[in-house]
Order: structure tokens, then sequence, then C-alpha cells
């Protein structure tokens, strides 16, 4: 049996009496003998660090753990999936030196593994057993308590049932889990953002908002947000150890097993992070593959979806990633397949090169339709705008179509071109294209430029905005920002307000006059005479229609 931890400067003898812990047993139903503490506690005063054993449910003494002479670190043993609602099936009982309770680590190591029980045991000046502390978990309860803590005892309060205890704790989780519908197939999780400005908290919130609603779209049930308020990240945890262990306690109460950060993880951030807190880690730009991967459907897009993934896990396969490792499936986890972590860096730069060439031999396809359509003479519209503004409902009730339509974001990842027919047998192609949103990754934005590319034959650019949402003048300056980089500036663009209906008028109106923009509800075919009228007052000047014009008119099939 091994011994696991800081054996450095250790006595031969004391080696032995070491691995002879492995060799004990105790009663099922007692959580630790007098012998089996007595003999700990004298071993750990004699070379004045931390001893600790792990005990089966049968008794027996698994495995052997020595520290320093303030704590333990605990092996690794992987992640139980919380939805099997049991414990480790292991309790841990070490020594503390100084008698002194359980510490923050020990409360964590509880919770991260969800060991039966964690049991210290005080070191008395002469070796013997001193006060005892124990604690266990607790059922999801309407407070913030997840574990009980017992102490100080001696070893004659110790409770005898052990074994009945654990399973009556055991039955109890099972039964709220049971009792509990999880509509999210995806699973539960827990967001996290990092303020380093205490005065942008309201910018933290709103940003929070929209990964919830990401996560929503990504079929995963947000059970907590969490935000963390400090001057600069911290270079490994990025919201800082203390708080990541908080994290991890209330994600294991809430029977969460995925954390989403709010940020962009370098590689050994969602390593550090997925073994502290033992749950799947993930940030904002992988949540956002993972939606991509869900609703790509077309060629190009699934192409566009692995290459993004590819050059986003690229400089992660350097080394192992224990945080990547549990996203073998789930929610992070489609896209290339369960091998991505097996391919070596070459394979992978291959594996890009070919998407690249295949997505250019699409593009070349695509350059000959739109040359086709060049010489027709026939105009481009493009709708653009943030994700889940109501540019597919726009769409489909200009041109009668049926493009998919739900109130998630990126619904639309695959470009659809409709026809548009005006009076005097005149019409338009007008295309919707994928929604943007805050803060796309650039590689994101270079992976989509093949879906983007219907916005390079635009004659005139639609920004649909929803006006109902708090946020819309941050997601037009993000559009604006994206259409930059994607070298529109100079586009034509009408700025259109969507949702009029659940705003109130006189705010529409304001909106309306300070952008010099048009505004309706996309459900309603009855409010979009202006949007017409300055379409066409746009591409055919000098052929303008009365404002008056009933918007039917306008319309085609």
């Amino acid at each position: 049996m091994s011994i696991h931890g800081n054996l450095t400067g250790l006595k031969p003898a004391q080696k032995k009496a070491l691995e002879r812990l492995s060799q004990r047993r105790v009663k099922a139903d007692r959580i630790v003998t007098p012998e089996l503490a007595q003999t700990m506690t004298l071993l750990s005063l004699e070379i004045g660090r931390q001893v600790g054993v792990f005990i089966d449910r049968g008794g027996q003494v698994t495995q052997v753990a020595v520290g320093d002479a303030w704590r333990i670190v605990l092996p690794d043993f992987g992640r139980l999936r919380a939805g099997e609602r049991r414990f480790r099936g292991l309790r841990f009982v070490h020594t503390h030196l100084r008698n002194e309770p359980l510490s923050r680590d020990d409360l964590t190591d509880l919770t991260r593994l969800r060991l039966d029980m964690i049991v210290a045991l005080g070191v008395g000046p002469d070796g013997a057993t001193g006060a005892i502390y124990l604690a266990h978990l607790l059922p999801p309860s309407p407070g913030d308590e997840v574990y009980r803590q017992i102490g100080p005892l001696n070893l004659g309060m110790l409770p005898e049932d052990f074994v009945g205890l654990i399973e009556s704790l055991e039955e109890e989780f099972r039964r709220q889990s049971a009792a509990r519908t999880v509509e999210a197939p995806e699973g539960r999780a827990v967001l996290v953002h990092l303020a380093t400005d205490k005065r942008k908290y309201l910018d933290a919130e709103r940003s929070l908002d929209e990964l919830q609603e990401l996560a929503r779209t990504a079929g995963v049930e947000v059970v907590d947000r969490v935000i963390q308020v400090r001057p600069k990240p911290d270079p490994l945890y990025v919201v800082g150890r203390g708080k990541l262990e908080d994290i991890a306690v209330r994600a294991m109460q809430q029977d969460a097993e995925l954390i989403i950060l709010d940020h962009e993880l370098a590689p050994n951030q969602g390593r550090a992070i997925g073994v502290l807190t033992d749950a799947k880690v993930i940030d904002r730009t992988q949540l956002i593959l993972d939606i991509f991967a869900q609703r790509a459907h077309s060629k190009d897009g699934k192409l566009q979806v692995e290459l993004a993934q590819l050059k986003y896990l690229l400089p992660r396969l350097g080394e192992r990633d224990d945080s990547l490792s549990r996203l073998t499936g789930g929610i992070g986890g489609r896209g290339p397949g369960e091998t991505k972590l097996e391919i070596g860096r070459r394979r992978a730069r291959d594996r890009i090169t070919r998407l690249e060439g295949q997505l250019l031999g699409l593009s070349k396809s695509r350059e000959q339709r739109r040359s086709r359509r060049r010489r027709a003479g026939v105009p481009v519209i493009s709708i653009v705008g943030y994700t889940n503004a109501g540019k597919s409902t726009l769409l489909n009730s200009l041109t009668q179509s049926k493009v998919l339509v739900e109130d998630k974001l990126f619904a639309t990842l695959d470009t659809a071109s409709r026809r548009l027919r005006f009076p005097r047998e005149r019409e338009v192609i007008i295309t919707d294209t994928v929604g943007f949103i805050r803060d796309l990754p650039k590689d994101l934005i270079a992976a989509f430029k093949a879906t983007l590319e219907e916005l390079d034959d635009a004659s005139l650019l639609l920004h649909v905005v929803d006006i109902s949402d708090p946020n819309c003048d941050e997601q037009i300056r993000s559009v604006e920002k994206i259409l930059i980089d994607l070298k529109h500036e100079k586009t034509p663009r009408l700025l259109v307000f969507n949702k009029i209906d659940l705003v109130d008028p006189a705010e529409v109106e304001a909106m309306v006059r300070a952008h010099d923009a048009v505004a309706l509800c996309a459900k309603d075919r009855q409010t979009f005479a202006d949007l017409l009228a300055r379409i066409e007052q746009y591409l055919w000047p000098e052929a303008r229609l009365p404002s008056t014009a009933a918007p039917e008119h306008l319309l085609g099939s």
C-alpha cells in the first residue's frame, strides 16, 4: 500500500510505522477506534507532521497520507457524478498537532471529494488523543448549511452507528434529488464573473445575465451566480483560491457539476480550477463554441465550428489538462470528438490546414454564385445585429418564409437567403447572418468568415436592435465594433429597432430620432411601412414611393 504525501526526511522505522497503518481495520460502525487514534497521534507527534488515513465502510484502511505541521494535501480520487447522490464511501481521519478544530481546507476537502466524514484528532503534549472534531455533509436545505460540524469531543463521545448515519444521509440526498425535476439536459452550473472595479458591479451583473442566457441556450440549468471583486485576476485561479473553494462548496450544495467562467481561461488556469474544484470547468468562449456545435447543420457551419474548436484547443494540447479531460461528453465536448485530447499538436495543425482548405473550396463556390447574382444586377440586403435581436423573425415576416426562429442566442448559424419583391418588378436578395455578441473571440470571427462573406456584396445592412433590451446601446456598439473588424465600416446601414411592442411609444420615438432609425415589430407586418420605404429610397432613389403606401403593396412572395 503506497503512502501519499510528504515523506522527505523520515527514518526507515517511521516509514514502516506508516505502512503498518494501512494494515489496520476498525469495526464498520465505529468512526475510529481508540487504538488506531492513539497510534496515529503518537506517530504524528514523533514526526511533527499531520498523519491521516482513509477508511472505507467495511472498516479497512485504504490509504495513508502525510502532510506537514499544518495541513495534508489529499490525493486526487477523481470526480463522483453528483447526480448519483452518493458519497465517496471513505472517511478521512487525520491528526491536528495543536488540537485545533477542522480547518477551511478540511471542510473544502469534505465537500470537494464528497467524503463520508472528515475527522480531526487532536495531539496532546504527550501524544495522547486530545480533542476530536468531525464534520459530515448535509442534504440541500433552504439555509446555507452545507455540512454539520461536531466537537470538541472525546473518544467516548463519538457516534456509534457510523454506517447507519451515512446511509440515512445518502437516502435523504437521493430523495431530494428524485423530487427535483431537472429540465436541463446538459446539467447544472454555477456562473462566475470577476469584476476588477466595484463601480462596475452593474456591468458585471449584465454580463452574467448574458452568460446565463448562453447557458440556457446550451441546455444548462444555472443554479448559482458568483461575482468576485478584486483589483486584478489571480494568475492561476482567476478569482483567488479562497473564493474558488467557496464556489466549489456552493456547487456541491446546489448539485452542480459545471463551473462556467465569464472570461477566457489560459490552459494552466483551466487545469488548476478543475483540480481544485473537482468540477467541469469551461469559459465563455468554450460555451459559445458548444452552442455553435449544437446548432450548425450545413457543411459550412460544421467545418467552421470544428476549425474554431481546434484553434481554441491547440494551445491546450501541450500538456494534460484535467479540466478538459472531463469534457469528453456533454456541454463543452462537442465538435471534433473525444479524441481531441489524444491528438498531438502536429496532427491538430494538419487538421486545421485541411479544414481551411475545404472551407476555401466552399468559399469559391459561393463566390461564383455571388458573381452570377452581381451580373444579374440584383441588390443584396444583409440583416446583421446582436444575437437574439429578431433577425430571423424579420426575414420570415418580410419574405413569408420559415427560417428557424427560437428565443435563444445563436438560433441562426447558417446563412439564409430569400428574395424580396418590390413593386415595378424590382426585387432584392435579403440574407440572414449569424448573430454577433460582445467580445466575440477573433478566432471565432475568423472561422465564420465564410458565413459572413455575404456581407461583402451587401448594398445595405439592416442593423436590427432589440429596443426592449436595457443593454441595447452597448449591443449597438458591440455590433459596430465587429463590423469594423470585418472591414464593413463603410457599408451603408440602416438601424432597425425591433420589439417596439414591449417599449413605451415615447421612448421608441426618442430613440428613432436620436439614431435616424426605423422602428417595427418583426412579428407584425403592419409596422413595416417605414422600413420598406427607406429601403426603396436607398436602392432606387429615383422611384421613391409615397410614405403612405400600405406595407402589403410593398411585399411579395
